[in-house]
């Protein structure tokens, strides 16, 4: 294939090649020159054009197929576009030549057809420049046309269309000539050519004016002619010429001057007309229809009215939605006009009037519901609601009129039904739509939407009162807040109108409709709406027989509410359940005696009413069956079992009473029949197995009955077929834009379709699809579908013997029946075992014996071969599952081999497309047959079928069926790939695009190809190349198929290619987003979806490129070049109705949104703000002024948005609701996203400054007005939801942006400038109406924007914390003042809500003010500049206090009652029963299930705010009242679930503080112990902080210290805690709580301690009992110890963070030795924290018990020291370090050191860990330089200053000591030696001389040795002089500590070393900085110390006079600058005493 990549073709290659390979060479040399023309320069063009025409012209006689010859034209006509046109006429010549040969062979027909179609491009891309050949080519084409065939014919037709587009205006002297041959065309028999012929008419009336002025009526005729007998595609082309000729028509202005005479302006009423005619009237023209009519025989074939209908669609798309809006009343009167009594043919019979109506809801939703916004939508509804008006007069007048004597007038009574039914229809799908933005429209007093609707349920037409319920639903579903409203208001007027017919049905109707919505409102409705729903029920059922005149209407309107009743849920019917199972009882007689006396008693009225409402009663147990599975236990199914022997017994006697009774119980017995088989279907068979054969009996003669004369496949077996095969059977089947009307032509003549009235019980049922209206099919269908359904069930039920019998009854009775009978009755017998087959493979049944085998196969044999296609397809279907039940090998071969047989013998095309399939369908349910042998023979022989071009049918069916073995035999069928390949190739290339079905065969078999393929298509070797090359080239062909399902075959094998092979992928030709076919759309957006994944700023840019390079746009109406690939997709979301295509485009945006917003974040946000702005004009918004701040800075913000409204600026006109929702979430994403990108997008300043550096960086902070303003839009529109998705956009942007700071207003955050926006978004979410998921969702907008401290200003804060304080009002009003709109357990949320939003506030607050003081008390010691600053802080946390102080009392009451409730509810189910029976507070014990969810989601927040309240009272607090119940409800935890007789009248303040405790302590560790993996972080740190809380007070931990197993439990819940969550928030939170409880443990010991000795009084002591852990014997018990509790907690913290501390580890290659670890700064704060812990424990043991834990202790705290002492830069200790040496003091000063009865023990041991510390040093020589000697120096030191001195006293380690101290003095590290003086000051100032003597002894004379070499070497910088500094100190210190005798010695040493620092006047001048602070600090010694010891410094003067001058000469030059230099002096230590802070551990 390489060699066909050149600009000329290479012979020798192609004539190397075979027949096949030629036409594959071929297509790829051309497919290469059409992409390298256009990019060659014209001079190599020039250069080699002569060889390339003789090339591409002969290689038009090589008969090339249709594919090729389209690809040749088009080089051509590129190669003398781009090159001369010299030879041009001499190829056009030789092509007219080719067409007027007089050869007809059929090997001769692709040279013409490839002649026909180069004219065609030719002129197309020629045009003018070809003059005025035009007339002899067209007219030797017109010529050839007379007798060509069809594909002839097609091929004309579609190069005429090219040659008139290239020609334009200039083509007119042909027009005529053309406009005759397609008028012939446009009726031909070949519907492709009729396709074609509607093309070139579309092309032809762009410049033919008199098509559409002088013939515009014969056009449109033709048009109607066009319609009889068409398919799909037919009807597409033809109704849009139709369409845009009359929209043409209707808006030309143009008329020439020829035509002017005989011209006539068409009006829109013309149009209507033309239109309305070819509605009604159908094709038959305006003469001849007469005489039919007078017949009465004429009835408009559907297919025309189809047709028409689309005609209508695709006119008013073309005008536009601003002409419709004009024109809609117009529109409107005459749309509606179409089913009115003024054509009474168009409505004569049921099925007619039913298809009329789905065409004209179909026209005004297309319309209405496609192409308007919202604003004109609701415009809409007005005008349909005063259409609905006007109707209702008429009938009222005629009512009234008839003077109830005289007969009604039913002819004008039912005129009005079908209109009314569209009316209301159109009404409730766009109310629907609307959602909450048609609030305005209900509203709105003068159009009285719900008064009309309402009104027209009295309606005297049964369907159009079950219409107005359904609009009624609509409108519930769209508006819940009216759902309780109506159903209130209807069922008044239902009790009130008891004894009106149309009342009682038409009002239950509506009751029952509204019912069925409540699942689709989240907010539901009160519960006791279903009691009163009950009662009525009841009363109606009751007083059924009291009045004979609507006892039918009653018994039905009764069983209809109790069946909507069961829709609500087992939490509704569970407290009606036995008054309902008591009716059914009572409807079915009680024995067959009663039975037999109703059969000899009844006439035909009572037997009506008799089974109508049995069949109600039916309907009603299938619904609770359906809706409440919860209540189905054993024992109601024992109460639901009794009467249905007798509803057998009725069944089986039905056809005795019909016959007795006549007609009129025909329709009421066969519902009753439907009702039965259904409820069986759903109830457990072996409920009724005592009646399988008296049903079965009737299953069996109802799916023979002979007399049914409907074909019914097209209901039964779409089913029961492959989704995949229903592709074999048009686009019929198969999802189309216009499914909804094209159903109808599915069904054959005798149905139209389901219609509402057939089954007035699916009012309450689930919707099909969206918000389209229930269409149960007509009962005589419904009863055999039910019963197919039900033989399923049980078939696979029955005894085999049973099942022979029944197979045989079916068999025989197909044989007796003959013709089109014997087929349906095949086909109700084929679907009935399919199902059952089903059913057997679903429960892994066997079928039974050889004999039932050998019946059920012939059964399926027989339909296998049947002329239903349908039927073919579920045969070969029933026959795979046959074979999957039996699942015997030699079974299905036998099956395969009757195919193999049939196929090789048959000729007809019937039995070869049923067995080619069936070979198929065997493989799908066998997982591949899986013997070579079988897949040869099935391959062979498909390949033979699919090459047979004499039956399309044939191919189609063979090559789907090989597509499904090539999916289904796996690796099996790698040998076949390359052959099934080259044929799926060769015919692609040569099939004629006419037969679709067959190209569609041969896409799903590529695609099958390629997945089979896979990853191979990566490979680099020859064979796989060319394989590739091969797919490629086969999409490529699909490609340019005119089929859109081919294409769309096409993008799938494309997409799967890219898959597995992206690098050989080009998907440039994707973008056909406004196809008018869905499947294409879909394919498109689904290919898009996964591109964007991998590579999204690709794509998009390669979208907008191509556009700019094709000048037109692939979506008509948007403009890809401004607003990007993402606004088409998002103006296409807002334009689609399909859900699924919609989620993909969700999906592909998403996906662009995640890899892109961040660096094209203007554009994303400006199309996010372009959508959600086109709903700024739409709402009253404007009035509120939201930009009273900004007025000046934002001022052009405001301009910029008004002048949007100018069309061309606005890209998205009228966007949906459920767009500008995505638009909303899209910029929570954004945010989200831009979180992850970098800390600039929320610092304004750096974003500022990297925005000056390089102008195309963009940060989120930048654009946060355009945020604002975008979440204030969203928050305050009409739509509820969109008003959540606002408020959740508005939280997050104050999450996320509130401490960004205001650069130009420090102090201040950028935020603050937006509040009064923040204010105007939240208040209208606090208005009364507003619904309570929004007024919750506001509140914790609230909370967060008080809480997040971005207004410090009271008076500002104060209006939203009003909104607050005005919701807490309505909490309080408690449940008296409940909504009654919803459900109670909204109430729930909103109240939760608010009380989390509080407790956020307190939270909040309480921190603020810790923060605060402690702030303030640190501000106390460094006196501030700033005092304003603090002044403000302090002033704004305890003003936030004080706001929420003033509702304190209240809020801690709610909150204590809120989780009270909570702690109910997480009650494990078998404490059901305990639970108080009238609810909790917040909750009705109804509601319990929904009101779960909300305090979920609240409660930890509450909790902590509670503990922290009962810590700020310190549990002291008890409310006077607290006894008695308060504020109307039982608020304290106290008072709850207490009957009262039991309770006390006052409990103590004890008792109280006592609950609440438990209380908190309870919710906390029954949360703790299992938190679920989805649990939030939030609520478990909440959880933690409230423990935190609750322990800070002495009070609690009281408690917690004396109960000991309680500490062990929580001890061992946060022990779970810290194992299973990572998170170091969660784990420090924990370890805080751990050291709580400890320290509760320790008061406890110690009063204990206490309270003994004050007892027993000192005298005896010695016999005190021994308090704390370990008593007497030291042992601790594992899960009774406190102290192993905490111990095992510390080690795990310990041993994750360093797991060196392991000794199981420290050998294992996990843990290389002697490294040091530098931890994360969480790991050191953990490890901290654990330590500071771990020294605590000894105090809470007892002395024994001490001694058993502290070799653990030391050994991890020693441990921590060893492992993580690594010297830092400055010289400062790791955090770890310093809470080990921290740690270590606190173990070491423990008084049980010193007790009598461990003080030996703990000597040793401390003697060991000193040891421990000092063999750290000498590891291994090569670790000396990490370790930190500093921090060993440290330990050893603590070691010395606090323990007992026999613990380090010991001489061997006292010397060790103080070699250590040696070595680290001689140091060459300042620090390190600074230090060391450090802490051997404070060794030498030991109290105890046996410490410190020996110490002083040996280090001394070093120390002082150090100091006079310094007299030599002065120092060189502020470190040296440090050190000196110290030593001087520790000297100094010695000299005072020293004993009399030897003072005066030291002095005399130690005074010539300070003066020898001092240094005259003119060395002061020269001298370094050290040094002359080295004087200015011996002077300052010297002075000290001189005074002191006056006698030995005289002394020294006098006998040194030289150092007597030096002194002298320095306190003369100290004199004059001593001020200045004192404040100096005081500046100087402050590095010392910085060093001394740190290392307080002494």
């Amino acid at each position: 294939m390489e060699l066909a990549h050149s600009l000329l073709l290479k012979e020798e290659a192609y004539n190397q090649l075979g027949e096949f390979q030629k036409a594959e060479f071929i297509f790829e040399w051309l497919q290469f020159l059409e992409k390298l023309l256009p990019v060659t320069s014209r001079a190599d063009i020039r250069e080699n054009q002569k060889k390339l025409v003789e090339q591409l012209t002969s290689l038009l006689n090589n008969s090339p197929g249709p594919p090729t010859r389209r690809l040749l034209a088009k080089n051509l006509a590129v190669l003398y576009s781009t090159g001369d046109t010299f030879s041009v006429y001499q190829t056009i010549d030789k092509c007219n030549e080719l067409i007027r040969s007089k050869d007809d062979s059929p090997s001769y027909l692709p040279t013409k057809l490839a002649a026909v179609v180069c004219l065609g491009y030719l002129y197309k891309k020629l045009g003018r420049i070809l003059g005025n050949s035009f007339t002899d080519t067209v007219g030797n084409v017109l010529k050839a046309m007379k007798n060509a065939e069809s594909q002839g014919r097609y091929e004309i037709m579609l190069s005429l269309q090219n040659i008139l587009n290239g020609l334009g205006a200039a083509a007119i002297p042909c027009h005529r000539d053309i406009y005759k041959a397609a008028r012939s065309c446009l009726t031909d028999r070949s519907m492709a050519v009729r396709c074609a012929a509607a093309k070139c008419l579309l092309e032809l009336q762009n410049e033919a004016i008199f098509m559409w002025s002088t013939d515009l009526d014969s056009v449109v005729t033709l048009c109607f002619k066009s319609f009889e007998g068409s398919n799909y595609d037919v009807r597409l082309a033809v109704s849009k010429l139709l369409g845009t000729i009359l929209a043409r028509a209707l808006t030309s202005k143009q008329i020439t001057a020829s035509t002017k005479h005989n011209f006539r302006r068409v009006s829109l009423e013309d149009v209507m007309e033309l239109l309305g005619t070819g509605f009604l009237r159908g094709s038959c023209g305006f003469l001849r229809a007469s005489g039919d009519m007078l017949k009465g025989t004429s009835s408009v074939s559907r297919d025309v009215r189809v047709g028409v209908t689309q005609a209508y669609v695709v006119f008013v798309s073309t005008l536009g939605a601003q002409w419709l809006e004009r024109n809609f009343s117009a529109f409107l009167s005459h749309i509606l006009d179409l089913v009115s009594q003024s054509h009474p043919k168009a409505v004569q019979s049921a099925m007619d009037a039913i298809g009329c109506r789905r065409c004209v809801s179909f026209i005004l939703r297309a319309t209405v519901g496609g192409l308007l916004g919202e604003k004109a939508q609701i415009a809409a509804a007005k005008e349909i609601c005063q259409a609905i008006w006007k109707l209702k007069k008429v009938v009222d007048a005629a009512i009234s009129d008839g003077n109830l004597e005289t007969k009604i007038n039913t002819t004008d009574v039912t005129a009005s039904q079908h209109v009314l039914v569209c009316a209301l229809q159109e009404l409730g799908s766009l109310i629907h739509g609307l959602g909450t933005t048609a609030a305005p429209l209900l509203q709105d007093s003068s159009t009285g939407v719900l008064e009309a609707v309402i009104s027209v349920i009295l309606h005297p037409s049964i369907s159009v009162r079950l219409t107005a319920a359904w609009c009624l639903r609509c409108i519930a579903v769209a508006l819940p807040s009216y759902v309780s409203l109506l159903l209130d208001r209807c069922i008044e007027r239902l009790s009130a109108l008891k004894s009106c017919p149309e009342a009682v049905t038409g009002y239950s109707f509506a009751v029952a409709a509204l019912l069925g919505a409540v699942k689709h409102c989240p907010l539901g409705i009160p519960h006791g709406k279903g009691k009163v729903i009950m009662t009525v029920a009841e009363d109606l059922l009751r007083s059924a027989s009291q009045n004979s005149r609507i006892s039918l209407q009653r018994m039905q309107a009764g069983w209809l509410l109790i069946a909507a009743l069961m829709t609500l849920g087992p939490a509704v019917v569970q407290h009606h359940l036995p008054r309902i199972l008591l009716l059914w009882k009572c409807i079915f007689p009680s024995s067959p005696k009663d039975l037999e006396t109703e059969k000899t008693r009844g006439d035909a009225f009572t037997w009506q009413v008799t089974l109508e409402g049995r069949a109600g009663a039916l309907c009603a147990i299938k619904s609770f069956v359906s809706h409440c599975a919860g209540l189905l236990t054993d024992e109601v199914v024992q109460r639901l079992l009794p009467p249905l022997p007798s509803a057998v017994d009725l069944l089986t006697q039905l056809s005795s009473i019909y016959k007795s009774y006549g007609n009129s119980l025909k329709t009421p017995s066969t519902v009753y029949r439907q009702k039965l088989y259904e409820l069986l279907a759903v109830l457990p068979p072996k409920a009724y197995e005592g009646d399988f054969s008296a049903v079965l009996k009737e299953l069996v003669a109802d799916l023979t009955v002979t007399d049914s004369q409907i074909d019914a496949s097209a209901f039964l077996l779409p089913s029961l077929c492959h989704e995949n095969d229903l592709l074999l059977l048009g686009p019929l089947l198969q999802e189309t834009d216009h499914r909804f009307i094209e159903e109808q032509l599915l069904l054959g003549n005798s149905i139209a379709g389901g219609s509402l009235e057939y089954d007035p019980y699916s009012i309450y049922e689930k919707f099909a699809k969206g918000d389209s209206v229930p269409k149960p099919l007509p009962p005589a269908l419904s009863v055999i579908s039910a019963a197919s359904r039900l033989f399923g069930v049980m078939f696979s039920h029955i005894t085999e013997s049973h099942r022979l019998q029944v197979l045989e009854q079916l068999l025989n009775s197909i044989k007796q029946t003959k013709g089109s009978r014997q087929q349906i009755v095949q086909l109700h017998v084929v679907s009935a075992f399919s199902t059952s087959l089903k059913h057997l493979a679903n429960c892994k049944g066997s079928l039974g014996s050889e004999e039932v085998r050998r019946s059920a196969l012939m059964l399926v044999m027989g339909a296998l071969e049947s002329n239903n296609p349908l039927l073919r397809c579920a045969a070969a279907e029933c026959l795979a599952r046959l074979a999957q039940v039996v699942s015997d090998s030699a079974f299905t071969a036998g099956l395969a081999q009757v195919s193999f047989d049939k196929l090789k013998s048959a000729r007809d095309v019937v039995s070869r497309t049923g067995h080619s399939l069936a070979l198929g369908c065997l493989y799908r349910y066998l997982g591949g047959i899986s013997s070579t042998q079988h897949l040869n023979a099935c391959v062979g022989i498909l390949y033979t079928l699919s090459q047979d071009s004499t039956s399309p049918d044939v191919q189609a069916w063979a090559l789907h069926s090989l597509s499904l073995i090539v999916d289904l035999a796996g690796p099996l069928y790698h040998v076949h790939v390359e052959p099934t390949l080259s044929l799926v190739l060769m015919l692609l290339l040569s099939v004629p695009p006419a037969y679709a079905e067959v190209h569609q065969s041969l896409g799903r078999c590529l695609n099958a190809l390629i997945t089979t393929l896979g990853p191979e298509l990566q490979g680099s070797s020859t064979a796989v190349s060319a394989l590739r090359t091969s797919c490629l080239l086969g999409c490529a062909v699909m490609q340019d198929n005119p089929d859109c399902l081919v294409q769309a075959q096409a993008i799938s094998c494309l997409q799967q290619l890219h898959m597995f092979s992206p690098r050989h992928v080009n998907l440039s030709n994707l973008m056909n987003l406004c196809s008018s076919y869905l499947l294409l759309r879909r394919a498109v957006v689904a290919c898009l979806r996964q591109l964007v994944q991998r590579e999204a700023a690709e794509v998009s840019e390669y979208a907008v490129a191509l556009v700019k390079e094709s000048k037109e746009d692939f979506t008509p109406d948007v403009n890809i070049r401004e607003i990007g690939l993402e606004g088409a997709l998002l103006g296409l979301l807002d334009k689609e109705l399909d859900p699924r295509l919609c989620q993909d485009i969700k999906e592909t945006l998403t996906h662009m949104l995640t890899s892109m917003a961040v660096e094209k974040l203007s554009f994303w946000l400006k199309l996010c703000k372009d959508v959600l702005a086109a709903s700024a004009d739409f709402n009253t918004v404007a009035s509120i002024d939201t930009t009273q701040e900004e007025e000046t800075a934002k001022g052009d913000d405001v301009s910029v948005l008004t002048s949007d409204s100018d069309d061309r600026f606005h890209p998205f006109r009228n966007p949906r609701w459920s767009t500008r929702v995505f638009a909303a979430e899209c910029v929570c994403k954004i945010i989200s996203q831009c979180e992850n990108a970098g800390s600039a997008h929320f610092d304004i300043t750096l974003a500022q400054e990297r925005k000056q550096r390089d102008s195309r960086d963009d940060f989120l902070v930048l654009h946060l007005a355009d945020l604002v303003r975008m979440a204030f839009m969203a928050a305050t529109d009409h739509s509820d939801q969109l008003r959540l998705s606002g408020l959740q956009m508005l939280q997050i942007i104050v999450r996320k942006f509130a401490a960004v700071p205001e650069p130009e207003f420090p102090g201040h955050v950028i935020l603050e400038q937006y509040q009064a926006n923040v204010g105007a978004a939240l208040r209208p979410a606090f208005a009364p109406e507003t619904p309570p998921d929004v007024t919750a969702k506001a509140c914790q907008v609230c909370s967060a924007w008080i809480a997040s401290g971005v207004v410090s200003d009271l008076n500002d804060l104060r209006r939203v914390h009003q909104l607050l304080v005005s919701s807490l009002l309505k909490v309080q009003a408690g449940k008296e003042a409940q909504n009654e709109q919803y459900n109670e357990s909204t109430s729930t949320m909103e109240v939760l809500a608010v009380l989390k939003a509080w407790a956020e506030v307190y939270i909040v607050a309480i921190e603020k003010q810790k923060n605060q003081s402690d702030t303030h008390k640190h501000s106390l010691k460094i006196v501030n500049s700033s005092e304003e600053s603090y002044r403000d802080v302090t002033f704004s946390a305890s003003g936030l206090l004080d706001l929420v102080q003033a509702d304190l009392g209240t809020l801690s009451k709610l909150w204590l009652a809120a989780l009270q409730d909570f702690a109910l509810l997480t009650l494990p189910p078998e404490y059901a029963s305990q639970l108080p029976a009238e609810g909790g507070t917040f909750y009705t014990a109804e509601t319990i299930e929904n009101a779960r969810p909300h305090y979920y989601s609240s409660w930890a927040l509450i909790l902590y705010a509670t503990a922290l309240w009962l810590t700020s009272t310190g549990f002291i607090v008890v409310d006077p009242d607290e006894g008695v119940t308060n504020l109307s409800r039982p608020v304290t935890p106290t008072t709850m679930c207490q009957d009262s007789s039991t309770r006390p009248l006052v409990k103590s303040p004890e008792d109280v503080n006592t609950d609440r405790f438990h209380l908190i302590l309870g919710i906390s560790v029954e949360f703790l112990c299992s938190p679920g993996s989805d649990a939030a972080m939030e609520n478990i740190i909440a959880c933690l902080h409230a423990l935190q809380a609750l322990f800070d007070v002495p009070w609690p931990r009281s408690k917690i210290g004396g109960d000991q197993e309680l500490g062990v439990e929580l001890l061992n819940v946060l022990h779970r805690l810290i194992l299973t969550r990572e998170s170091p928030d969660i784990q420090l939170a924990a370890l805080e709580v751990v050291r709580l409880i400890l320290f509760a443990a320790q008061e406890h010991v110690k009063e204990k301690r206490r309270s003994a000795e004050v007892d027993d009084g000192a005298a005896e002591k010695e016999t005190l009992p021994e308090f704390g852990e370990g008593k007497d014997t030291g042992g601790l018990v594992p899960g009774k110890s406190l102290v192993f509790a905490t111990l095992e907690l510390c080690v795990c913290i310990l041993v994750r963070q360093l797991p060196q501390l392991n000794p199981k580890l420290t050998g294992s290659p996990a843990v290389p030795p002697g490294k040091h670890l530098l931890l994360s700064e969480d790991g050191s704060r953990l490890v901290a924290a654990a330590l500071v812990i771990l020294s605590d424990v000894p105090a809470i043991c007892s002395p024994e018990g001490s001694v058993s834990v502290l070799p653990t202790i030391l050994y991890l705290i020693i441990g921590v020291l060893k492992e993580t002492a690594v010297k830092l830069q400055d010289g400062q200790l790791p955090l770890t370090v310093a809470a080990s040496l921290q740690a270590l003091k606190g173990l070491l000063s423990s008084p049980m050191a010193r007790a009598e009865k461990s003080q030996n023990a703990w000597t040793n041991l401390l003697r060991s860990a000193l040891v421990t510390v000092l063999d750290c040093w000498d590891q291994v020589d090569g670790l000396l330089q990490e370790l930190d000697e500093i921090s060993l120096l440290t330990a050893i030191t603590v070691f010395v200053m606090s323990t007992s001195p026999e613990v380090t006293t010991v001489e061997c380690l006292q010397k060790r000591c103080m070699e250590k101290f040696k070595t680290t003095l001689d140091s060459k590290d300042p620090l390190v030696q600074c230090k060391c003086y450090q802490l051997l000051h404070s060794i030498f100032q030991h109290p105890n001389k046996t410490v410190s003597y020996p110490y002083i002894h040996s280090l001394v004379p070093s120390i002082v040795g150090k100091l006079q070499e310094t007299e030599k070497a002065k120092p060189e910088n502020a470190a040296e002089l440090q050190v000196i500094q110290e030593g001087i100190k520790v000297v100094t210190a010695l000299t005072a500590a020293a004993e009399e005798q030897h003072r005066a010695h030291l002095v005399a040493c130690f005074l010539p070393i300070l003066i020898s620092f001092l240094l005259d006047e003119n060395a002061l001048v020269s001298a370094t900085i050290s040094a002359k602070n080295l004087h200015e600090f011996a002077l300052q010694t010297l002075m000290q110390i001189g005074p002191q010891y006056s006698s030995v410094f005289k002394k020294l003067m006098a006998s040194s006079p030289t150092m007597k001058a030096r002194l002298e000469s320095a306190i003369k030059g100290n004199q004059e600058s001593i001020k200045v230099k004192t404040t100096k002096h005081a500046k100087t230590p402050g590095k010392s005493s910085s060093i001394q802070l740190k290392t307080n551990f002494l």
